[in-house]
């Protein structure tokens, strides 16, 4: 009797680390589908490719459909197995995770739509904005990816050394802002085009703040430390002198 109470509890106890695991398997495979959802929006709108663009609008229901899903069976297994301490920490992880991961793929929808509107559109300096916007992208892409393989690894380092590049995020956003602004001025005909451009690069800029939450939760997860409120600056001080 005892031997079959211990052999029911380590099979519990096995498929709840497997409950586990499938949540933070399914939440980066989440990740990775937003991922191709910036990519796909970009090169849309690189290519004036309306195609493409209208499959990023279409498709946004699987990213979203994903968040529900995952969302269920972390309240699943909050309820039933009431987890405590690292678990825990993992399951709201998680949970807090896939909402900015929906998020992106809202942001991404977003420059799909855009690239619609701006494909029969003539932009004056077309080609030289683009390229610009592309570089925003580039950093924006890499900082999703750093973040998820933060996630991973469950790497505090990995994550503070992701979130620090917000700033330069940040900073090549302010200054694509400034390059439009000058735009609509120098050609005030073509300022409804430049004001959509101007949304596209808000929507990458949001994408990186949403990788840097990713960061912050996987601090959260590993140290047991809300970060949300605190420079990563700060933070990094904190863990080198604790």
């Amino acid at each position: 009797m005892v031997t079959n109470r211990m052999n029911l509890g380590r099979h519990i106890l096995h498929r709840y680390d497997q409950e586990l695991e499938s949540l933070r398997s399914r939440a980066l495979a989440m990740g990775g589908l937003a991922e191709r959802q910036i990519s796909d929006a970009l090169t849309a709108l690189n290519e004036r490719n309306t195609e493409l663009a209208d499959y990023v609008v279409r498709t946004d229901h699987r990213v979203n459909a994903q968040e529900v899903s995952i969302d269920e069976d972390c309240t699943y297994i909050l309820a039933r197995r009431q987890p405590a301490a690292g678990d825990l920490r993992m399951v709201m992880a998680i949970i807090k995770t896939i909402t900015d991961i929906e998020r992106i793929g809202d942001e991404s929808e977003k420059i799909a739509k855009m690239a619609i509107r701006l494909a029969a559109t003539t932009v004056p300096h077309f080609e030289r904005l683009i390229e610009h916007i592309n570089e925003l992208g580039a950093m924006v892409r890499e900082s999703l990816r750093d973040a998820l393989d933060a996630f991973v690894r469950m790497d505090v380092d990995a994550a503070i050394a992701a979130a620090k590049k917000d700033k330069a995020v940040d900073s090549r956003y302010a200054a694509l802002l400034g390059e439009l602004g000058d735009e609509i001025k120098t050609e005030p005909s073509a300022a409804d085009a430049y004001q959509q451009l101007i949304w596209v690069v808000r929507s990458l800029e949001r994408i990186g703040d949403h990788s840097k939450n990713i960061c912050e939760y996987v601090i959260y997860l590993v140290r047991g430390r809300d970060v949300r409120h605190i420079s990563i600056d700060e933070l990094e001080r904190e863990l080198a002198n604790p």
